[in-house]
């Protein structure tokens, strides 16, 4: 819940007085039994309560979702399987879901945040889906984003080709798995703020992304900063803080 927008909203005659009062009467905490969903995180971080789907049941998910629905205009939710959008999309026509990512997102047209783009930058393709966890958490945040896919190490000519389309961003996010050298060979090549984002992408001994993980810590190029493996949420939202200008 956005306290100003609602006082905006009123002040411009789109919203009643008395629709203002209840949505501003509305309790921080929605007790659904089996979850507490927090209605002020919008207020307090800049960014709404996200529903990680994992290990929650198709139903869960959908109510949680068609409660937040009631008082927020973006939703958001990762890691949704199809059965997870098939209950979502029932009790809200108005959602998407993008099976790549594993994401049911729904917009909200007047978040926009006025500011460079957020780059995201994979290795491969078989990075894409945590690539695009982190593209549509972005959008979803109101930044703008750039996508470079399948831009990894085994040819360079790739990633130095997009060099100055790079360099126009306001901050990177770097999907890489197998070794996970791309986001020190991008480091190196460009003045913006990295996130590196190791995959569990890779035969054996990458130990499902664990040899990336390590490799990115270790990095040799300075001002590489590392999330967890497969965690393009995570990284996307570090990524608009840094591109978020100050009020």
């Amino acid at each position: 819940m956005n306290i100003r927008e609602i006082l905006s909203d009123v002040q411009a005659g789109r919203l009643s007085v008395e629709d203002a009062e209840r949505r501003l009467g509305k309790s921080a905490i929605a007790d659904l039994g089996f979850a507490q969903l927090d209605n002020h995180r919008d207020h307090r971080t800049g960014f709404i309560e996200v529903v990680y789907c994992a290990g929650k049941t198709p139903e869960q998910t959908a109510a949680i979702l068609k409660e937040q629905s009631a008082t927020q205009k973006a939703l958001l939710a990762t890691r949704a399987n199809q059965e997870h959008a098939d209950a979502v999309t029932k009790a809200l026509t108005d959602i998407e879901y993008h099976a790549i990512a594993g994401v049911l997102r729904r917009l909200d047209p007047k978040r926009k945040v006025d500011t460079l783009p957020v780059g995201i930058i994979s290795a491969g393709t078989s990075d894409m889906s945590v690539a695009e966890e982190a593209a549509l958490t972005v959008e979803t945040v109101g930044h703008p984003v750039l996508r470079r896919y399948d831009v990894g190490v085994a040819g360079l000519h790739r990633v130095a080709s997009i060099r100055d389309e790079l360099n126009a961003c306001g901050c990177l996010i770097v999907v890489a798995g197998m070794e996970g050298a791309l986001p020190s060979v991008v480091s190196g090549l460009v003045s913006r703020p990295i996130i590196a984002v190791p995959t569990s992408i890779g035969y054996g001994v990458a130990l499902g992304g664990f040899a990336a993980l390590l490799a990115m810590l270790s990095s040799c190029a300075p001002g590489v900063s590392v999330v967890n493996i497969d965690n393009g949420f995570g990284a996307a939202i570090a990524a608009c803080r840094i591109n978020t200008p100050l009020n």
